[in-house]
């Protein structure tokens, strides 16, 4: 009921609330109440996930939000029930194997490069598993003959190990919250945090919960794919007056599914890496279950089964069943193993198993310990066996259960995902400039740097795609954010201007309400010159924003002079002096006449792409190098987009436009080598390695701007991939 209040609170402030996580979904109660719009009946998800008479502990309730307005659902929450009983929860970072490397280094003493090179051979751990030294020892035979070979490596291994696990920093669980009946510190002594105003509980979220304090624990999780709804929602309303509810909404929508089964899934919750991309092509969805099936199996693992899943979809002649028992469990993934309740139907309908014993089950195989495995791996058959199965089938059906280890999706929880995955790509199909103004605005708040610029230039790449055009920022149109213009187009934001701050937004917008922006002095005499500075003043030139207003050279020259001019008419005018003549009148048509007399030469097609990639972060109305990327197109194996989804060591052929350069010498023999940044005509970034043999080579090639061929293999030792370099040529001697 608590939950039920503040979702019902947050949807009439116009907070998208999304339809939450976990096994939630699976309640009739939570559908009843309005907590969950998925209808478990429809989607067939076990009451039993959620609660049963066995489960030891309640279950939590997992809700998003919109990311941008999470904090006041938080707020409500907190005023409901009073600030001194609610509080959000502290959590506690730890040395984990890769940061007790590089923290153990730092105090040895040792150059940076020692304790990266090996931090960087240890794999990253998976979900909800935290990677250890000694599993990396074990697992990468490379770090194992460093550690065996190198003393230092030993010794930083050896302190490394003592350290991990340990207690590095606190700071604010990203979601928890905890309720009290009464005063808060009866139950938990409480902090302020470590950089801000909100109070914590100094007992993390295990001690706080049912099995500690025993506190009322709910998580508020803010979900940037919900604001990209809300948004939506906001502009359909103002720019078409229409009102979209999704709870009576069909998953039939024919127009929808048309979309997916392009793959054009920028944008689009859960669907956008490039091997889901892949995969979505393939499978050419026409069900929501096609799409719940799909979010549970694209995890390392159940990965395996997405080929065979996307055969059977398309020849119902190969659906087959483990046993006729689990027909009515696996209709709507055809016969496959998909989803953890899948797992314990099975073990309860062909084993025998009680929801106690299947929830021990779910924890071993997550867990995978040995000894718990071989347990539960002779329990399951035997008692497959006792409810008249063969010993054979009985090992099969085991070995099915094998690639859920610690992936495993719940059915709810797919379905929660794959209902908000529908909900984008509905709004994709049917509201492409809303959605897509909605997009580019939630990723101009997100991130910084490079990683926005790279998403926004994303984004604009899919706008052309779709015909949506997206205008340079203007300044008497433009507002802060992203803005639909005219009902088509999308009007780039102020914000995202590189120099342009708030407070210059703010003066600007502010001005602007009296009326549009004559001429450049009027822009210049009427802001706040404090706020709007000549830095400012300068970006929005070059960026284009000024461009109704003449030449941005000419503007660039008479800049100083107009706002020396206002100024000194500023000052006259607060000192009571006033002209005879009129002098307001004649000085700005002295200016325009002024700088139309100069005749300056303007800035070239070519200089004016490079000050967009300066000041808006990537090339938007064109590129200067796009007929050579064209070209690109017929010479690559691999789009850059695509190389995440490729296997360590796979050669590839790929291309595109040298952004950074960053040359090193080694510590070996001091011989240069370098790193490259090449990115496509999308925004799309990819690192190469260039050893010094091959630098040598082609070190006259690698100029920044230069469109270059790349051949080499693909090295995902590290988190993202690199492109090992072994040749290098231009894009004209490869057309020619």
């Amino acid at each position: 009921l608590i939950v039920a209040d503040f979702v019902a609170w947050a949807k009439g402030q116009g907070i998208t609330v999304g339809p939450g996580r976990g096994s939630n979904a699976g309640s009739i109660v939570s559908y009843a109440l309005g907590i969950s719009d998925v209808d478990p009946l429809f989607f067939k998800l076990p009451f039993e996930r959620f609660l049963n008479p066995m489960r030891p502990s309640p279950p939590d309730i997992d809700l998003d939000f919109a990311d941008n307005r999470r904090d006041e659902v938080i707020e409500y929450v907190t005023k409901k029930y009073g600030k001194d009983k609610v509080a959000q929860i502290i959590t506690f970072g730890t040395m984990e194997a890769r940061g007790s490397v590089r923290d153990t280094g730092r105090v040895m003493g040792l150059p940076y490069s020692v304790p990266d090179r090996i931090s960087k051979m240890i794999p990253p751990g998976w979900q909800g598993h935290a990677m250890t030294i000694d599993s990396a020892l074990s697992q990468n035979s490379e770090l194992r003959r460093a550690y065996e070979t190198e003393d230092e490596t030993k010794k930083l291994l050896d302190l490394a190990r003592k350290i991990e696990g340990v207690v590095r920093h606190a700071s604010v669980h990203a979601a928890g919250v905890v309720i009290a009946d009464k005063d808060i510190t009866e139950y938990t002594p409480l902090q302020r945090e470590t950089n801000g105003n909100k109070i914590v509980t100094q007992y993390d979220m295990y001690t706080i919960g049912e099995d500690g304090v025993g506190l009322l624990k709910i998580d508020f999780l803010g979900l940037r794919n919900l604001t990209i709804i809300q948004e939506s929602l906001r502009f359909i309303k103002e720019n078409q007056g229409k009102t979209i509810d999704f709870s009576k909404l069909s998953f039939d929508d024919v127009k929808t599914y048309k979309l997916l089964a392009s793959g054009e899934t920028t944008g689009i919750f859960q669907l956008e890496s490039a091997g889901m991309r892949r995969y979505i092509k393939e499978l050419k969805p026409t069900t929501i279950f096609d799409l719940q099936a799909m979010v549970a199996l694209y995890r390392p693992g159940p990965m395996a089964n997405i080929p065979e899943f996307v055969a059977r979809k398309h020849n119902p002649k190969l659906i087959t069943y483990p046993d006729p028992r689990l027909e009515d469990t696996l209709k709507e993934s055809y016969g496959i193993i998909t989803f953890q309740d899948d797992l314990l139907l099975t073990a309860i309908q062909v084993a025998g198993y009680s929801w106690l014993e299947a929830d021990k089950l779910r924890k071993a195989v997550g867990k995978k310990i040995p000894s718990e495995m071989k347990k539960q791996h002779d329990k399951f058959v035997q008692g497959a066996t006792t409810n008249g199965m063969t010993k054979e089938k009985a090992e099969k059906l085991w070995i099915l259960f094998e690639p859920f280890a610690g992936y495993g999706f719940g059915k709810a929880h797919a379905a929660c995902y794959a209902t908000i995955a529908f909900r984008t790509a509905y709004l994709k199909a049917h509201f492409a400039v809303e959605f897509m103004t909605a997009l580019l605005t939630a990723e101009s708040r997100g991130t910084t740097g490079p990683v926005k610029n790279e998403k926004i230039a994303q984004a604009v790449a899919e706008c052309k795609r779709l015909d949506v055009p997206v205008l340079p920022p203007d300044i008497n149109t433009s507002g802060s954010e992203f803005t639909i213009e005219k009902n088509t187009s999308i009007r780039f934001g102020l914000s995202a201007i590189k120099n342009v701050g708030d407070a210059a937004i703010s003066t600007i917008l502010q001005c602007r309400e009296e009326g549009s922006f004559q001429s450049f002095e009027d822009f210049c005499s009427r802001v706040d010159l404090g706020a709007v500075n000549k830095k400012t003043i300068e970006s929005l030139i070059k960026a284009g924003a000024m461009d109704r207003f003449g030449k941005r050279a000419t503007l660039l020259i008479t800049y100083p002079e107009i706002v020396e001019r206002v100024n000194r008419k500023r000052k006259q005018k607060d000192g009571g002096q006033t002209s005879l003549f009129g002098e307001e009148d004649t000085s700005q048509a002295s200016i325009k006449s002024g700088a139309d007399e100069m005749n300056v030469e303007d800035f070239t097609p070519v200089e004016k792409l490079g000050f967009e990639k300066e000041f808006l972060g990537f090339y938007l109305t064109s590129h200067p190098q796009m007929d050579n990327l064209v070209l690109l197109k017929n010479i690559i194996s691999h789009e850059i987009g695509l190389l995440a989804e490729e296997k360590d060591g796979t050669q590839v052929t790929v291309g595109g436009i040298i952004e950074q350069t960053k040359k090193i010498f080694t510590k070996k023999n001091g011989s240069e080598m370098a790193f490259l940044t090449i990115g496509d005509e999308k925004g799309i970034i990819i690192e190469c390695v260039i050893f010094p043999r091959v630098y040598d080579q082609y070190r006259h090639l690698l100029l920044k701007d230069q469109v270059v061929v790349i051949e080499g293999r693909i090295d995902s030792k590290n988190d993202k991939p690199v492109v090992i370099a072994e040749k290098i040529s231009t894009v004209e001697n490869q057309a020619s």
